[in-house]
């Protein structure tokens, strides 16, 4: 049987090229994301490659549809967490205006992934193999006052990733982060940003391939020798 890749975070920019990347090598692809309405059309491109995958909508904020989604897959293999940190349309909160409020708001999208992992744990330790992989803000590592609230939110799920790595390695499991800096091609962000005049403000904010960012990810879960890649076209 075909290795599963799960992408939770379906999306047009870095979802569908870990999707189709993971579905090159042979994996099953199955997609959650809470717009259900452009699965089909993820799904015929994907077929179109020659690539099996299956829809499975779900709002990851919602414990109990993230859950239900998972459960109704097996044997997965390999799971990519990637999500938009906010709505597209969402301001971050700067730092020296960020509460408590803006902090749990942020942290909203970093608890389903430890749902999403309660959720294949077992599975991938039984078969003694599998693989988590999260993508999280540059913000993690590098201080960015302008967005003080996703800056701890990444953080938090960066120390995750790294911190599972290190749990799970001598059990034949892996988990690593794609750590981002930029606008990733094909995004709803990048789309939204680049639709407005001066969307962004006026400030220099370099793109990023999502293919070489998915060609890096398989790197990772294939290789193992590290636990995270960075990409930063801030600067």
């Amino acid at each position: 049987m075909s290795p599963t890749t799960v992408v939770i975070g379906a999306g047009p920019g870095l979802g569908m090229s870990i999707a189709h990347r993971f579905g090159r090598e042979g994996h099953r692809i199955a997609l959650i994301s809470r717009n259900g309405a452009r699965h089909p059309g993820y799904i015929s491109s994907l077929e179109d490659a020659g690539v099996e995958a299956t829809s499975h909508p779900a709002d990851v904020r919602d414990r109990a549809a993230l859950r239900a989604a998972l459960d109704t897959l097996s044997d997965i293999d390999v799971v990519y967490y990637g999500p938009g940190a906010t709505d597209p349309s969402a301001r971050p909160v700067p730092i020296t205006s960020t509460d408590a409020a803006a902090v749990k708001e942020a942290m909203s999208w970093v608890y389903p992934a430890l749902d999403a992992v309660g959720a294949v744990l077992p599975g991938m330790r039984k078969r003694g193999g599998g693989g988590l992989l999260f993508a999280s803000g540059l913000s993690s590592v590098v201080p960015m006052p302008a967005i003080g609230n996703l800056a701890i939110s990444s953080a938090a799920l960066r120390n995750y990733a790294l911190t599972l790595n290190a749990a799970l390695a001598d059990q034949g499991l892996y988990a690593g982060t794609l750590t981002i800096g930029g606008l990733i091609e094909r995004g709803d962000i990048h789309r939204m940003f680049t639709s407005q005049p001066n969307g962004t403000g006026g400030a220099a904010i370099g793109t990023l391939d999502p293919d070489a960012i998915a060609d890096t990810a398989w790197d990772l879960y294939t290789k193992r020798d590290k636990p995270e890649a960075v990409f930063n076209a801030l600067t």
